[in-house]
């Protein structure tokens, strides 16, 4: 089920929407990093862990969506953390007495009744500023910005050498902006997470993000300036040469079309209410 990208760094892939969960191997047990998606695969993934001796010591979230904020009872009640800003999202969100109803709404159809949501977005905030998870094992910098989501942030494990983006930097998904938020500019936003990872990817040999397939450190700065590419063509109202829309997309992600499709019209939408 787990597949090794550097040392003591492992990445279970889900089979819709290639979800990446991340595991961290510490000194007392693992780090788990946006676990999920199907009950059977945090199953599978807690069955590994155990027979490999690994509790689970503690958890993140790297932004509030909901494929990135699920848990499951056998992975235990280690703290899981998230942003200060992705913590009180949630917590907004759970509120709401209705508020797995508004999930559910947003669940694919094909693995809806497979989601498990008794523990959905129980995250602990981390304080504001802070910049390294507390945990025992290897140093884990916290990369935060508001490029797609309120309190997105990217993890760096140092030691390992590895990323992990969060839902940037994919081989299949293109930018997703926070255009339905309350985000003032999400364009420069966006382009301010990118800049970060700029300046981190000397000491980047692994990147994972949060949707399709692990990258190297070419494909991670080929996969920063494919980004930048396409949200400064988005800024502009133009439609980007991208392999990830179109006639060139990957079997199966044909609807990441209509994504940008939306996204155009927003943004235009936008820029007519600023105008």
């Amino acid at each position: 089920m787990l597949t090794q990208v550097a040392d003591g760094v492992q990445v279970h892939q889900s089979e819709l929407i290639q979800n990446n969960a991340v595991v961290v191997h510490g000194t007392a047990g693992v780090l788990l990093i946006d676990p999920g998606i199907t009950g059977d695969e945090m199953a599978c993934l807690a069955d590994d862990l155990r027979a490999d001796g690994r509790p689970v010591v503690a958890g993140f979230a790297t932004h509030p969506d909901w494929d990135h904020v699920l848990w499951y009872a056998e992975f235990g009640d280690a703290p899981r953390y998230g942003t200060a800003r992705c913590a009180a999202a949630l917590q907004d969100l759970l509120s709401n007495a209705d508020w797995k109803a508004r999930v559910a709404e947003g669940l694919p159809p094909e693995i809806a009744d497979d989601i498990p949501l008794d523990l959905f977005g129980l995250i602990t905030g981390l304080p504001t500023g802070t910049t390294h998870l507390p945990w025992d094992g290897p140093k884990v910098t916290v990369i935060e910005h508001q490029g797609h989501a309120p309190g997105h942030a990217a993890l760096l494990i140092e030691e390992r050498g590895v990323l992990v983006a969060g839902d940037m930097l994919s081989d299949v998904l293109v930018p997703m902006l926070d255009l339905y938020g309350a985000a003032a500019d999400p364009v420069e936003d966006y382009l301010a997470g990118l800049r970060l990872f700029a300046g981190v990817a000397d000491d980047v040999t692994v990147v994972v993000p949060g949707h399709g397939a692990v990258g190297g450190a070419d494909e991670l700065r080929a996969r920063i300036d494919q980004d930048q590419a396409y949200v400064q063509a988005l800024r502009d109202g133009q439609d980007p040469s991208d392999p990830r829309v179109g006639s060139s997309a990957k079997p199966g992600w044909e609807w990441v079309g209509d994504v940008h499709a939306g996204q155009l019209q927003q943004l235009a939408e936008r820029s007519g209410r600023d105008g």
